[in-house]
Order: C-alpha cells, then sequence, then structure tokens
C-alpha cells in the first residue's frame, strides 16, 4: 500500500482529544461548523500546521509570520492578538493534557455566510477559529524506507492568480496531484512549474543532490515552507553548497539522492521518481547528515 510523508503512528489517544471551536472545546466526534462557513462552501480561509516538542511550538514566530502575512492577503483581519492566539494554543494543548509528539492545525475561515456565494460582503460573522491538536508522530517505518513520486500533469499555479505561497484551503489542484500519483502507483506528487522546472511536491517541498550540491527551486512557484527555509539555512550553516536554481526532469532524473520537507515529517528521502530510481534506490548519506542537522537545529530552539 502507497505510503506518504503524513503517515502517523496510530494513537488511541486521538479518539477523546477535545477541539477548540470558537472559543469552545468539544469532543472530537461533536465538534463541528456551519454549512454556510466560507472555508467550507468556498475554501476561504488559512491555516498553518505546527509541531509541539517538549512543550515548546517548534518555529512558533515563523508560523505566526506566515498565517498573519496569508490573512492579511486574502483580506481577513485577524480579531486576536499574536499573544491570543498563542494562548488559546496553549489552552488547547492543557485542555488535552499534551507536550510532546504532537502535530496542530490552526485554521482561520472568514466566516459564515449568509447565502452559499464567493462574494465576501455577505459574510454574517466574525473569522472561525478552530484548532486540532493530535498526539502525532511520523511513521519511521515511513522514514526508514523513503517516498516514491510521481510527476503530475498539474502545475504548480503562476503567483498572479493564486501565489503558492499563500497557505489557504484551496488546495484542490493539490489533491488532483495526488490523486495522480496514486493512480500511478506511487506515494506522492511531484509537480513542475508553469515553464516546465521542477517546482514542490503537492503537500511538501522537494530537494535533489547531484555532485554533493543540494538543489531546490527558486520558490516563486512553492510554498513558502518553515522546514524548507530552515533547511536552506543549515546547509548554509554547515558549508553544504545550496542552490535555489531552475532544474528540469532531465537534471533530476540524474540525481544522486532526493528528499523532501515539511513540519510534520521533517526530512524524508525520495527513492524513486517516475518509476525511476534515484541514485541506488536508497536514502542517501547527505539527505541523513541534512536531516539530523534539521532535528540538532529544533532540539536547538526548544532548550
Amino acid at each position: 500500500m502507497p505510503k506518504g510523508t503524513h503517515d502517523a503512528i496510530e494513537d488511541r489517544r486521538n479518539e477523546d482529544v477535545m477541539i477548540y471551536v470558537n472559543g469552545e472545546f468539544l469532543p472530537r466526534n461533536e465538534a463541528k461548523i456551519s454549512v454556510f462557513d466560507s472555508g467550507y462552501l468556498v475554501g476561504d480561509g488559512v491555516w498553518e500546521g505546527i509541531r509541539l516538542h517538549h512543550g515548546k511550538l517548534v518555529f512558533i514566530e515563523k508560523h505566526l509570520d506566515r498565517l498573519w502575512q496569508s490573512a492579511k492577503v486574502i483580506g481577513i483581519n485577524l480579531p486576536f492578538s499574536r499573544e491570543e492566539l498563542l494562548e488559546t494554543i496553549f489552552e488547547t494543548l492543557r485542555k488535552n493534557d499534551m507536550y510532546d509528539g504532537v502535530h496542530l492545525r490552526v485554521m482561520v475561515t472568514r466566516g459564515i455566510k449568509k447565502t452559499p456565494s464567493q462574494d465576501p460582503r455577505l459574510t454574517i460573522s466574525g473569522p472561525n477559529l478552530v484548532i486540532i491538536a493530535e498526539h502525532k508522530i511520523a511513521s519511521s517505518e515511513t522514514k526508514k524506507r523513503g517516498i516514491t513520486l510521481f510527476t503530475s500533469s498539474y502545475r504548480r499555479g503562476s503567483p498572479d492568480y493564486l501565489d503558492p505561497r499563500l497557505n489557504c484551503h484551496s488546495k484542490l489542484h493539490e489533491v488532483q496531484a495526488l490523486i495522480q500519483a496514486i493512480e500511478a502507483g506511487a506515494d506522492e506528487a511531484l509537480m513542475l512549474d508553469i515553464h516546465g522546472f521542477v517546482a514542490t511536491c503537492n503537500s511538501t517541498n522537494f530537494f535533489m543532490i547531484k555532485d554533493g550540491e543540494v538543489w531546490t527551486s527558486t520558490g516563486q512557484y512553492c510554498m513558502n515552507g518553515i522546514t524548507r527555509g530552515n533547511i536552506i539555512a543549515v546547509c548554509e550553516a554547515n558549508g553544504i553548497v545550496c542552490r535555489q536554481k531552475n532544474f528540469s526532469l532531465f537534471d533530476l532524473y540524474g540525481a544522486d539522492e532526493a528528499f523532501v520537507t515539511g513540519t510534520f515529517g521533517g526530512v524524508t528521502a525520495v527513492i524513486k521518481i517516475d518509476g525511476k530510481s534515484v541514485g541506488d534506490g536508497q536514502s542517501g548519506a547527505l539527505t541523513q547528515k541534512i536531516s539530523d542537522l534539521y532535528e540538532a537545529l529544533i532540539v536547538q530552539e526548544t532548550k
């Protein structure tokens, strides 16, 4: 069965978690929101995925920066301060007695609509805030095995119609790309930009390694991933050449190693792309070194 970077170790405690919904804490099976919610109707909202490590929210300031920027871009006036949101997050964690090995999803939509419509002027409430916290640790089996990718025909969009840096609820084209990959027998989808260069994956950022150099896209057509930025910084700080550049499938099929990055899975090796083995078809030495350096950065950031 295909695996992916969001595979998690099963944890029965998640059956009883309390979900924060607009000032209330509700049991998982009772946590609901109106069918007139803007996010449900037209995908009108923004979100962040955040990890809790030994009581600390990992890279939280960067996540808050991105959330506030995304909300501003689509014209949602957040009715709370950063400090108030942080307190609500920690209240959610206390409610669920959570300290480590936790993944949170913070979601903000424009609010409740008077009637189904795209028009934001028909919103009759303030923004809706939902926080889901789960006991969630990435599968060590998937990390050890690595993942396979399939290049989708769905391209990452141009910034002039849906900027790929916008972490919004509208993810249908990434879902379509993933469906193509699954139907092709791969774990996740690789996506090209509008010029045919390698951009990103459906839910993670992509890196390849050639002759000791790390390559990733220019960043113009991919999510401005927090982990992506940290990996680039880690490489620079440790004398590993990391180039943000255009490269094609021609370059990629000759890669020595490849990996993807994300908040939940961290660094995960890619062992096959479009049926072709990457290097020797296993997680490579430099990928493992970068993964170790990234985990060390998390430890340093959460002391």
